[in-house]
């Protein structure tokens, strides 16, 4: 919990720029190397005997990979106003990225595609992606567990958890992932939140509880589904929008699932009709 309160309490930027370090497993003499900047000065801004100016944390976040978010937190703590600007996805400004999305979405057809927010909340999905939770889910059930959240529709009872035959290994990569959300503050409290909620559910090992900072994440996440006589195996991938200059572009994510043999690529299509 530590991790997740520190990029949220009203803190100096060298606290925040020390989690960052920390978060990239990177030395003082890393990052020093990496931006270009003197160790010696470096650590001064660390502790909180020299304040930085507004160039150097830029400077310093872009080496980090911080999130835009997350840089205006620094500049913030820094004493500096925000630079990178949140567009709701729905603004007029916004039609190119809705574009962009609309396109991937149905390229990605027969098969399953969705748009997630920071929360992992679902905000689109392609036809394929409505055919399969058609054939998998029961809508009443599923409407009752609230807005569509990806995680919530992997890991509760009700949803697609019975029809994943290999749910403890699926489930075990997308844990560790809402823990590294969780850990850099990517979601705030709502993130938190979830990640309680979901530990909550029965037999849930234990060790999930923990994040574990040796796992890295899958370039793909294999999944199986099975009901009845419909199996699917696919892959999944989680991409993201290049480099933005907006909050809420940067944190959209998008899920694409892929056949994994020809016999899944055969039933995606017989599903289609």
């Amino acid at each position: 919990m530590e991790r997740a309160r520190v990029l949220t309490a009203d803190t100096g930027p060298g606290v925040l720029l020390r989690h960052w370090r920390a978060r990239r497993r990177l030395s003082q003499l890393d990052l020093a190397m990496e931006a270009g900047v003197s160790s010696r000065h470096l650590s001064f801004v660390e502790t909180g005997r020299a304040q930085p100016s507004r160039e150097m944390v830029l400077l310093l976040a872009r080496a980090l990979d911080v999130p835009l978010r997350d840089r205006n937190a620094l500049l913030v703590a820094a004493g500096y106003a925000p630079i990178y600007r949140e567009t709701p996805l729905a603004a007029p400004a916004m039609a190119q990225v809705r574009r962009a999305l609309d396109f991937i979405l149905r390229q990605q057809e027969p098969y399953p595609a969705l748009v997630l927010d920071r929360h992992w909340n679902v905000l689109a999905v392609n036809d394929g992606s409505a055919r399969v939770q058609a054939a998998f889910l029961d809508a009443e059930r599923v409407a009752k567990l609230g807005p569509p959240n990806a995680m919530r529709l992997m890991f509760h009872p009700d949803a697609f958890r019975p029809y994943i035959v290999n749910w403890e290994a699926t489930a075990a990569s997308l844990i560790q992932w809402l823990h590294r959300d969780a850990a850099t503050g990517l979601g705030g409290l709502e993130t938190r939140a979830l990640l309680d909620e979901l530990l909550s559910y029965p037999d849930v090992p234990r060790q999930w509880r923990t994040l574990d900072l040796d796992a890295s994440p899958a370039p793909f996440l294999p999944i199986e589904f099975r009901r009845d006589d419909l199996a699917l195996r696919y892959f999944t991938t989680l991409t993201t929008l290049g480099t933005p200059h907006d909050i809420t572009a940067q944190e959209l994510r998008i899920e694409a699932f892929f056949p994994a043999d020809e016999a899944t690529e055969a039933a995606t299509r017989r599903l289609s009709g």
